[in-house]
């Protein structure tokens, strides 16, 4: 039969195992991450490199464009400047410069364009180049990181498939709802599910432990989880050799720290938390009743205090009368 000692200890071995077994499992969830963000870049530049490519596009038939309507109009220039020696009359010529002049302004306009277009295309053409290049060697990245995480995965994996067998080595013995509970306390602990009471104050917490409480993980019949961190706790000899476990009374200034409860009741069912009372309860109806004894003796010496001025006041008084009936006499022999 499995004792608490044993139950303990495997637990401890256990947590261990668990701690590394969720790590390994977040790194494993991790590295996709890390692709996922590359292959997002690498989405992002090729959607760019698309839209540039047909502005690029655009720009490259607008300058095919210019170039057959400045050949045209050179073409037009050409044609009307040939026929000035056929001209005979002053109105015919007057019709044939203003062509030739139109042709001509036609002309300029189109190589001017054409060169801001030709100008406009080269600059595209270099960026498309070295957005290009950029594209290569991000794929060529996402490539080897890719081969790395699935390097790393699987290591990673082997690893995990290890501690789950050495986990299945030590479980045997441990009940499936205390196994059920402790994997969910180290899982949301950051990887702390057992810890011991030092001084009568939870190691996981740092909570001072009501005395009862203590002295039943003391004694070791059961489990017994904190009813602040709902770590289980185990009781050390080596840890509490010298001081006497729980409350004191030198304690009393700090106990208005233990009114909030922090267990965690996400961890367990209503029926499942612990049968304690918390410490703050219990610890302050002592006080309580503390209080109420000091208040009785305070009242008792109050009252002599009282009993005791009284009486000096009717000394005073009988003092006085006395010397009133003094005076009255001296002046009647007077």
């Amino acid at each position: 039969m499995t004792t608490i000692e044993d139950t303990i200890e495997k637990l401890k071995v256990l947590q261990d195992i668990l701690s590394q077994k969720f790590a390994v499992q977040r790194e494993i969830d991790e590295l996709p991450k890390t692709l996922a963000t590359k292959k997002e870049l690498v989405s992002r530049l090729k959607k760019s490199f698309v839209e540039k490519n047909e502005r690029y596009e655009t720009c490259r038939r607008s300058v095919a464009d210019l170039r057959v309507r400045l050949q045209e109009a050179e073409a037009d220039r050409e044609k009307y400047e040939s026929q000035m020696d056929q001209i005979t009359t002053a109105r015919e010529y007057d019709a044939l410069e203003k062509e030739i002049r139109d042709a001509s302004d036609r002309e300029q306009q189109y190589r001017k364009d054409l060169q801001r277009e030709e100008k406009d295309l080269q600059e595209q053409k270099l960026r498309l180049e070295r957005e290009e290049t950029m594209i290569k060697a991000e794929e060529e990245d996402l490539g080897a990181e890719r081969a790395k995480i699935d390097s790393d995965t699987k290591e990673r994996n082997r690893l995990l498939e290890e501690l789950q067998d050495q986990e299945q080595k030590t479980i045997p013995g441990l009940g499936e709802d205390l196994l059920f509970k402790f994997e969910r306390i180290v899982r949301s602990k950051g990887g702390e599910g057992i810890v011991p009471i030092r001084n009568g104050v939870c190691n996981g917490c740092q909570m001072i432990l009501p005395n009862q409480f203590v002295n039943d993980v003391r004694m070791g019949n059961e489990i017994q989880f904190c009813p602040y961190c709902s770590k289980i706790v185990f009781f050390s000899d080596d840890l509490d050799e010298f001081e006497e476990p729980g409350f004191s009374d030198s304690d009393e200034e700090g106990l208005s720290d233990l009114v909030d409860d922090d267990f965690d009741e996400d961890l367990f069912g209503e029926d499942e938390l612990v049968g304690y009372e918390p410490a703050d309860r219990r610890v302050m109806s002592h006080m309580t009743d503390d209080d109420d004894d000091d208040e009785d003796e305070e009242e008792e010496i109050l009252d002599e205090e009282d009993d005791s001025l009284l009486d000096e006041e009717d000394e005073v008084l009988e003092d006085e009368e006395d010397f009133d009936e003094e005076e009255d006499e001296e002046e009647l022999d007077d």
